[in-house]
């Protein structure tokens, strides 16, 4: 099975511009805790909840900080025609849990979340709870 068949699409982005404000209201609007980060026609980063609790309230920045300020700037990806067991793997070994899918023009085009390939594969107890857990809705929704 090729990764297309089982990442998240259409992908909502933000710019290294934007406020952590802007960033999170989007992240709230779309129901999503990241968001890749684009400049003109470039993925130059990925934006999380937690980069925003972490990397700057918890320092003392306020929701005027810039998405550029906080965010991850190495980015990883794979390919939407990727062996999805492949990159599942490989999700493991970077210690990821989510990756930006790009098609063979780099062009963005879906984010495959562990929760993605869970619900798609089961994997067991521990891959039925997280596919479980990555169902919209449930007791601790934010919208």
């Amino acid at each position: 099975m090729q990764v297309r068949e089982a990442m998240s699409s259409p992908v909502q982005i933000t710019v290294p511009g934007h406020t952590i404000q802007q960033a999170a209201q989007l992240m709230l609007e779309v129901d999503a805790g990241v968001l890749p980060v684009g400049d003109r026609d470039r993925l130059v980063g990925m934006i999380t909840d937690r980069d925003i609790a972490l990397r700057a309230v918890a320092t003392g920045m306020g929701p005027q900080t810039r998405v550029g300020d906080v965010m991850t700037d190495e980015v990883m990806y794979c390919f939407d025609d990727e062996d999805i067991e492949h990159v599942a793997h490989s999700m493991g070994e970077l210690q990821v849990r989510r990756l930006p899918v790009v098609n063979r023009d780099k062009e963005l085009v879906g984010i495959l979340s562990l929760g993605d390939v869970a619900t798609l594969h089961g994997g067991g107890t521990a891959g039925g709870a997280l596919g479980d857990i990555s169902q919209p809705g449930g007791k601790h929704t934010q919208v």
